[in-house]
């Protein structure tokens, strides 16, 4: 594929990722005050979003099978289409007050997103191995759009109709529609979009490589530690007097903090290496949660959130970067399904815990619970680095 080619593919990729990032973060927006809106319990106020992340975590492996065999495009936009049912599905649930075909909704756009998740994979795929990095962060750097029109639109559409939030989830559906038109454009060679099953190492010897089980727990941690802080975010700030517009505001600031960073986390990559970066967002995520320790205001919980996204984004790219260093084109069905199945079964555990963790535990001891889980994940990419170094000196004296 010609230089063109392949910056037209990353910029539709990224184009796609902006629009679906967009329904990610209406969901997580104001699918938990939708939900605390007709939950018979708070606890169970977080189900919508624990729903989606249920449905990316059933689809992602059948995903990733499926588009093995017939390819990117007709995936990617069948997924937009589930965006577009959910949306609607969704929609009908908060008009009757009926929480689980609201959660129904919010798992069918889940499995919108399952589809989505592999849009970086996509890139990755029709990049040479110099810009690979790059064109995976580019793609992710697609969500800076949803920074902005996620929180608006899901602000706009709460009152827009009634009952509140109706006209949120209407306009999910026409998001998802548009970025469906977009993916008809997509193009991506017969030779990297689909691969023969049969091919390559069984998945038990693909997963027990060291550096995939490193990439694997540091984009879960990444993933979890930010899924439960951000899934809590507008609840507490509810919880302590601030009101939707003022949550929606940290959630924008939080979204930005996640993919503002992709311009450049990919020239960071290419510079000092793939796992000093990821340690970096693990020192960064630990820094969320001390400034979470500094008061319930709208200034610590807006600097709090942008250091949770920005740490989510050194280990999340970190973690996809590493990944594509473990698997061949013949394996890449299997590997990749198992990396993103893994990360959003603990999305999910992290997003239904969030509502209860939070009731128990309150906004600042919810955080302070995360530094155990954190301190595991320095150790593990320590350990990697000593292996590979020890692995480098054996080869060099040998």
């Amino acid at each position: 594929m010609s230089s063109r080619g392949l910056h037209r593919q990353v910029f539709l990729l990224a184009s796609a990722q902006a629009l679906f990032q967009t329904v990610s973060v209406m969901v997580m927006t104001v699918g938990g005050l939708a939900g605390s809106k007709i939950a018979p319990s708070p606890a169970l106020a977080t189900m919508p979003i624990a729903a989606m992340f249920l449905g990316t975590a059933v689809a992602t492996f059948p995903a990733s099978m499926w588009m093995a065999k017939v390819g990117r495009r007709p995936g990617f936009i069948l997924g937009a289409l589930l965006g577009v049912v959910g949306g609607m599905t969704a929609a009908f649930g908060v008009w009757i007050a009926d929480l689980l075909l609201l959660s129904l909704g919010t798992m069918l756009v889940g499995a919108y997103q399952a589809f989505a998740q592999f849009y970086r994979f996509a890139a990755s795929e029709v990049a040479d191995e110099g810009f690979r990095p790059r064109a995976i962060s580019l793609v992710l750097g697609g969500g800076i759009v949803a920074a902005f029109a996620g929180p608006m639109i899901g602000r706009f559409g709460g009152p827009l109709l009634q009952p509140e939030f109706l006209g949120s989830f209407l306009l999910l559906s026409l998001v998802s529609l548009l970025a469906g038109g977009i993916l008809f454009g997509l193009r991506i060679p017969a030779a990297t979009a689909a691969t023969s099953l049969a091919e390559g190492r069984h998945w038990k010897a693909i997963v027990a490589q060291p550096a995939y089980l490193v990439a694997l727990f540091g984009a879960a941690t990444g993933y979890g530690v930010m899924i439960l802080a951000m899934t809590a975010t507008p609840i507490a700030m509810v919880h302590h007097h601030h009101d939707l517009s003022t949550a929606a505001t940290v959630i924008q600031l939080h979204v930005l903090g996640m993919f503002l960073p992709s311009f450049f986390t990919g020239s960071l990559i290419a510079r000092f290496g793939v796992l000093p970066i990821m340690f970096l967002g693990v020192v960064i995520l630990t820094g969320h949660v001390l400034m979470t320790l500094t008061g319930t205001g709208f200034g610590s919980f807006a600097a709090a959130l942008v250091l949770l996204g920005v740490g989510w984004n050194f280990l999340y790219i970190g973690g996809t970067t590493l990944l594509t260093t473990t698997y061949t084109p013949a394996e890449k069905g299997r590997a990749q399904a198992i990396n993103d199945m893994t990360i959003f079964a603990v999305g999910l555990a992290c997003s239904f815990g969030a509502g209860a963790l939070l009731q128990r535990l309150g906004w600042q001891m919810l955080n302070l619970a995360l530094l155990p889980w954190l301190a595991v994940a320095a150790l593990v990419l320590a350990s990697l680095a000593y292996r590979q170094r020890r692995l480098l000196e054996l080869a060099t004296s040998a």
